[in-house]
């Protein structure tokens, strides 16, 4: 299911309990897979898309139950959510790919990486993490508490917690579309609730050492979210991997930092053919 690099093919990919997950796709050659975080959306990758999808075939995904996905009736784990992925790749012809996690996306394509070993062709883990540790808990245990209390609270305090003060200064309209995106109608917390609830019960780093195919770790020092002391225990846990903190861009360097984010990830993928 590739297509022309000028051409955005979106459909959906229908899965056994009931869940539609939308796709976005552009591009050709080899696969990427891009997974976003806990926003869960195929969008978060739109602005890396051109670069990405010059070279690749260049697959993301709005997660089940976010945007243009529908919940379905399955447990929402991680490694459901993996297997969602997988749903998806075999809905494009897609026997093996490379991947690329962000944050939760991670924590996705850790457990793709180690439920099907041979369909990962290379691991790119972004601002991500490995096990439970308690910077973690109790940020989320807080974040959840502003979900249930204040949902524009929490849309507006997870902006502050994203993004580089700077970058953010300089787009107030991104702000702005957080607070109008905030998870305001129970439905959508409820989500946003079981997702986290997921995360903080999230541990393969004793199994990350049985991994094989190349892989690639990034961070930024400045990631009050996730922290870069994360990504270097991450780096640690899997033999071989590779590691790069950007000294500055937030938690959501991909973003921020859009062009050294693209171009480390593409230069890295050419040592691998």
């Amino acid at each position: 299911m590739s297509v022309p690099n000028s051409e955005i093919r979106q459909f959906s990919v229908a899965l056994s309990d009931g869940a539609n997950i939308a796709v976005t796709a552009q591009g050709t050659g080899q696969a990427l897979l891009c997974i976003s975080g806990l926003g869960g959306t195929a969008s978060f990758w739109n602005p890396c898309m051109p670069a990405f999808a010059a070279k690749n075939q260049t697959i993301s995904l709005d997660q089940r139950g976010i945007a243009g996905s529908t919940r379905g009736s399955a447990a929402c784990t991680i490694e459901q959510l993996a297997a969602d992925c997988f749903a998806v790749l075999d809905a494009c012809g897609v026997p093996a790919a490379k991947v690329i996690g962000h944050s939760t996306g991670g924590c996705i394509a850790q457990t793709m990486a180690l439920t099907h070993p041979e369909r990962i062709q290379a691991l790119i883990l972004s601002g991500t993490w490995a096990r439970p540790n308690r910077y973690m808990q109790e940020l989320f245990k807080l974040r959840l508490g502003l979900l249930q209390s204040n949902p524009l609270e929490y849309a507006s305090s997870a902006a502050f917690l994203s993004y580089e003060s700077a970058w953010l200064n300089a787009n107030w309209s991104i702000y702005e579309s957080a607070l109008a995106g905030a998870p305001i109608e129970a439905p959508a917390q409820h989500i946003i609730q079981e997702r986290i609830h997921a995360l903080m019960g999230f541990d393969r780093k004793d199994e990350l050492k049985q991994l094989k195919m190349p892989c690639l770790i990034l961070g930024a020092r400045d990631d009050l979210m996730i922290p870069s002391f994360l990504q270097e225990e991450l780096a640690a846990a899997i033999p071989g991997s590779e590691l790069q903190i950007f000294n500055h861009g937030g938690h959501f360097f991909p973003l921020s930092r859009k062009e050294g984010f693209t171009h480390t990830i593409l230069k890295w993928m050419e040592t691998l053919t």
